[in-house]
């Protein structure tokens, strides 16, 4: 067998091997070299849009180098006069036709084209600049969409094709008119849009954004007379630090605790707690299932956004979805019923706010059924951008606090809950409790390895007393529907279906800190919660002493009739409402 043949390119002299690489900006990169991009984002396809990372090779001019793929002995020149020149007037182009209210925008200091514009001295703008201002959409509950800002990068509408195959955005029109927008001019909360934030994840300016309910929940701390609590998503522990000089992955959930003490909040809490309970009702549910061979493959059903497109998209398929709440909603629910039932706060008077990685998170807590007497269960969801927002416009160095311990008994967790933020945390916490409540014994080893990974699938096989249960795990919409035409088609082989609509699982989520150019960051989201998990002592949610002495005090047992009320819910067809309000427009 032959020797395989080393590839190579010059890129300013330097000789660089390339092998696998999809295209030339990667090899440059690889390098050592910037080379600026606007519409290029490594997990979706090339569009070459923005002309930003034009280079210059020797006998063929400009090209552009996220489309071009690497050739052997070519000369590539990253810096000349002329590529300067092109990318400079690239951006006067964008500028021109974007509105700049840089000082009143969300995306200001992560803003993409305003960091390139201070790189190469854009002071002054040679083509005359766009006057009439189209309307804002803030019908969505989720996401804000100023088409103002647009640059007309393409990514929202790659990153809605490609990782949820919904295509609720696209270009219309041609040349000087060409816009994005969802389908006939229609504004994003009459479409069947999920929220899952994808768009606004990749999106390099602020023309997509995660919608504020900051001044919300100021102004609930700031009224004396409410009592105010928090809970914190796994994720968000992982990620929180990144905008604070932190590594990415890094687990401050004990400086949260002070940071949210120090604004304000009565108690802090941990979503964990709720994600231990949810294993035990749909644990629960899963045996109940099994053993009646009845409304199989089990859905989960802690996503929103995932069951928003099943209720939207397969309403028939509803009766799959499991019937618990997510944790966000489940802690809402609980923790609201004992405040009034038990401690004798007016449901009025308690208020609770969740921070979530998860834009879809916002719509949920809007849903009827997760409210009583027109009183929220959960009030307001913030995500980790809002967090951070709050931490810092509160003058406080997250960095520099030291961590405090959670309030109990809300607080307290196993490893099991904090893996709910990665994709095949929620199987494998299922697995280690059914597993041992189906056959009485203790797992060889807890770690089970084949639900770890961000690849969009993954499947193993559990043992459970002579019953064999097959799990398949999937993260995105995309890969979601492959599943769901399995169980339409009669060829679905598993009994479990986890599904998260973010790349990754919660730790990518659209209210995650911005991280499209740098997708290592959401691997290392990933490592930081199974780092804590291996570090807990407990690391079943069964084995969790707050959750069994609610069960003892309030809620029996798991799936009784006091555990459904509070903590599980049913589902509705949305795809009558969504056909309706889009044949009314």
């Amino acid at each position: 067998m032959s020797d395989t043949v080393r590839k190579t390119l010059f890129v300013e002299g330097k000789e660089v091997e390339f092998t696998d690489e999809k295209n030339l900006l990667e090899v440059i990169r690889k390098a050592g070299f910037e080379v600026p991009t606007l519409c290029y984002r490594p997990e979706l396809s090339t569009f070459g849009a923005c002309r930003m990372c034009v280079v210059e090779i020797e006998g063929r001019g400009i090209q552009s180098s996220c489309t071009m793929p690497p050739e052997p002995n070519i000369r590539v020149h990253v810096n000349t006069e002329k590529v300067r020149r092109i990318r400079k007037m690239v951006l006067e182009l964008l500028l021109s036709n974007h509105d700049m209210e840089c000082a009143t925008c969300v995306r200001s200091n992560d803003c993409e084209l305003k960091d390139l514009a201070n790189k190469y001295e854009v002071r002054d703008l040679r083509f005359s600049r766009k006057r009439t201002l189209a309307p804002i959409d803030d019908s969505s509950p989720s996401l804000v969409r100023d088409p103002n800002k647009c640059i007309l990068c393409g990514a929202c509408v790659r990153a809605c094709n490609e990782r949820q195959g919904l295509g609720i955005l696209a270009f219309v029109n041609r040349g000087s008119r060409t816009v994005v927008t969802p389908a006939l001019g229609m504004n994003l909360g009459d479409v069947d849009c999920v929220g899952c934030g994808q768009c606004a994840a990749v999106c390099p300016v602020g023309s997509i954004t995660v919608k504020s309910d900051i001044e919300s929940v100021r102004e609930l701390i700031d009224d004396k007379s409410k009592t105010v609590v928090c809970e914190i998503a796994p994720a968000v522990r992982v990620a929180a630090g990144e905008e604070f000089g932190l590594k990415a992955g890094e687990n401050v959930i004990g400086k949260l605790a002070a940071a949210l003490r120090m604004i304000g909040f009565d108690k802090v809490y941990d979503t964990n707690f709720s994600a231990d309970l949810t294993i035990m009702e749909e644990g629960t549910e899963l045996i109940g299932r099994i053993k009646a061979g009845e409304k199989l493959p089990l859905f989960t059903s802690c996503c929103p956004a995932w069951v928003k497109y099943v209720e939207t998209q397969h309403p028939d398929l509803v009766s799959h979805l499991s019937t618990a709440r997510s944790p966000q909603a489940m802690f809402g629910s609980l923790v609201k019923d004992v405040a009034v039932n038990r401690d004798g706060i007016k449901r009025e008077d308690y208020k609770i706010v969740s921070f979530m990685p998860c834009t879809a998170k916002k719509a949920e807590c809007l849903r009827e059924e997760f409210s009583v007497d027109g009183e929220r269960d959960v009030d307001f969801v913030l995500t980790t951008q809002e967090l951070i927002r709050l931490i810092k416009a509160s003058g406080i160095n997250l960095a520099a606090l030291e961590p405090e311990e959670l309030d109990l008994p809300f607080g307290m967790y196993t490893g099991a809950g904090t893996i709910f933020g990665a994709s095949g945390g929620v199987a494998e916490a299922a697995l280690r409790t059914v597993y041992e409540i189906v056959t009485g014994k203790a797992l060889d080893n807890i770690d089970i390895e084949a639900t770890r990974g961000l690849q969009g699938y993954k499947e193993l096989k559990a043992h459970l007393a002579g019953t064999e249960v097959k799990v398949v795990i999937v993260n995105t919409l995309k890969e979601a529907e492959k599943m769901l035409q399995k169980v339409i088609d009669g060829t679905a082989d598993f009994q479990v279906l986890e599904v998260m609509a973010c790349p990754g699982g919660c730790i990518g989520g659209g209210g995650q800190p911005i991280s499209c150019n740098d997708p290592a960051k959401k691997q290392m989201r990933a490592n930081g919660l199974y780092k804590e998990d291996s570090e807990l002592p407990l690391r079943k949610s069964h084995e969790n002493p707050e959750v069994k002495a609610i069960y003892d005090s309030w809620l029996e047992k798991p799936g009784s009739h006091k555990a459904h009320s509070l903590l599980h819910t049913s589902y509705v067809n949305r795809f009558e409402t969504c056909y309706k309000n889009q044949k009314s427009k």
